[in-house]
């Protein structure tokens, strides 16, 4: 199945580009909107050096009314429903919106700012009331619904059947059979949902911003390798100090190295209290609020709780398949876990630290077992993965061995941040058919974690080619030096890139993707 477009994307994250965002330019005129036009790139590709902050607003707005205006003309028409007049048009709506939504994902995802927070903030409630507006629309659904009905005698190929199938769960689920009272009470909750959606993307990340450990003096880092002393010295705010990062994890990198105790103990406990300080970025409230609203909703869609409506389209379905699989986990986790426990606790006691395991103890002595048991160190296998190499040598290697894909870097085409890097990938006849942004190094205005998503959607129906990013928190070393990279973060980066893979591999003519013999 090929799903064109999301009808909504929603905003999660904000982000800028690098260039003239103090423009007063009015972005609602369509000669200095970049986004109320195709991108003439390759692939249309965004012309980084032509956004502004100021553009994504009234694009997304401008969007939003071309597809209610395209959402309505799909619900009136007086035709009988058809899979062609309904579901095509359906899928080609919103052409504006995607446009602008995806670049603004990427960018809010990756490289924020208060900004286009604010905007993130504001329109979050707006893509609600447009998601609503599609999924809740009756006349639409009716339509929907009849197809659906007429699914098992139509003449469709496989891949349409399973878009009509799509469509009217989607429809379902989003409360297209409820009374119109309830579906009232659902719209307001649904526009407060993404407000505290928006509102928890924001805290979270600037929490961890400030949860960053401030280091005094070199002796506190003791344990750490030359070159990741030096990365922690490099930050512009902080001279003459040292910042250990935040990642997203609670058990950060720094902590299988740091023979500190009192420094382990610090970066531990600022990751793990990062939200909890009872200041603006605390999420407490937000989650609280966000898991009754959420409790509410699937009370009115007639769920005993929002798991269970949730799983619907997933793979295991209901909340008691989930709990199946849990409870047989846990029991093996947790009696692993006690077994690894005895093994650091009997390290730390032949070495007489005098103190019992901790969390923040646990990934420095972890390593010592492993070294002394597998002779494997993390820190002498790190000089073997250089980033680019791991890219150039591992990545891109296996998709040409398994693919028989190549790829050319792209250095004419323009970036949102100076560490991105685009690759055009080329096929085994050397056809031409995407490209490829890799944003690997941690900003302190990125998202924390891994993911990969699209810039540009892969559609026969559109006739466009895939424009794939795959965006990680890997440490950035000081300039000049070579980024050196974990077992864990090269295996990142092919998990990655298999999701890009996805995007990039063709659902049909998937005979031009071959094993080389």
């Amino acid at each position: 199945m090929k799903i064109v477009y999301g009808l909504i994307v929603a905003a999660v994250v904000v982000t800028s580009c690098n260039n003239n965002k103090n423009a007063t330019a009015d972005s609602s005129d369509s000669t200095s909107n970049p986004f109320f036009q195709k991108s003439t790139l390759t692939y249309q590709a965004p012309d980084f050096t032509k956004i502004k902050d100021a553009d994504f607003k009234p694009a997304m707005e401008k969007g939003i009314d071309e597809q209610m205006k395209e959402i309505d003309s799909i619900a009136n028409d007086a035709a009988a429903p058809t899979f062609e007049n309904t579901l095509v048009p359906l899928e080609k709506s919103g052409e504006l919106l995607h446009r602008v939504s995806n670049v603004f994902d990427l960018l809010t995802g990756a490289n924020t700012n208060p900004t286009l927070q604010g905007v993130q903030e504001e329109m979050a409630p707006k893509l609600a009331a447009l998601n609503d507006a599609i999924f809740l629309n009756k006349k639409l659904f009716v339509k929907v619904n009849s197809i659906n009905d007429g699914l098992s005698s139509s003449k469709l190929d496989p891949e349409s059947k399973k878009l009509v199938e799509y469509y009217y769960q989607k429809f379902v689920m989003a409360g297209s059979k409820l009374s119109d009272a309830q579906q009232d009470s659902l719209k307001k909750i649904n526009g407060q949902l993404a407000t505290l959606s928006a509102q928890f993307t924001n805290q979270l990340l600037a929490a961890s911003k400030d949860g960053a450990l401030i280091v005094d003096n070199k002796e506190a880092l003791a344990g750490l390798s030359d070159e990741a002393i030096k990365a922690a010295g490099n930050n512009p705010d902080y001279k003459g100090k040292f910042v250990l990062s935040l990642q997203n994890t609670t058990q950060q990198p720094p902590l299988k190295s740091l023979t500190n105790r009192d420094t382990r103990k610090k970066l531990f406990e600022n990751s793990y209290n990062r939200a909890e300080k009872g200041d603006a970025n605390d999420t407490r409230k937000t989650i609280l609020e966000i898991a009754r609203l959420r409790a509410v909703r699937a009370k009115i869609l007639g769920f005993d709780n929002y798991a269970a409506w949730n799983l619907q389209d997933q793979m295991a379905k209901t909340p008691a398949a989930v709990q199946k699989f849990l409870d047989g986990l846990i029991p093996a986790a947790t009696a692993k876990a006690k077994s690894e426990a005895a093994e650091i606790q009997s390290v730390i006691d032949k070495q007489k630290g005098g103190f019992k395991l901790e969390a923040y103890d646990w990934n420095l002595y972890a390593e010592q077992v492993r070294k002394a048991k597998y002779d494997l160190d993390d820190n002498e296998v790190k000089p073997y993965f250089e980033l680019n190499k791991v890219l150039q040598n591992g990545v891109f290697y296996s998709a040409t061995q398994l693919y028989g894909i190549t790829f050319k870097e792209r250095k004419d085409l323009p970036v949102y941040q100076e560490d991105v890097k685009v690759f055009e990938l080329f096929d085994q006849d050397k056809k031409s058919f995407g490209l490829f942004y890799c944003d690997y190094f941690k900003r302190d205005n990125k998202s924390g974690g891994a993911w990969m998503s699209n810039i540009v959607n892969q559609s026969t129906l559109l006739g466009t080619n895939p424009v794939i990013y795959n965006v990680c928190n890997f440490t950035k070393p000081a300039a000049g030096e070579p980024a050196l990279i974990s077992y864990d973060d090269v295996t990142t980066m092919f998990h990655e890139f298999g999701h890009a893979l996805h995007g990039f591999l063709p659902v049909k003519n998937t005979q031009v993707f071959q094993v080389p013999a």
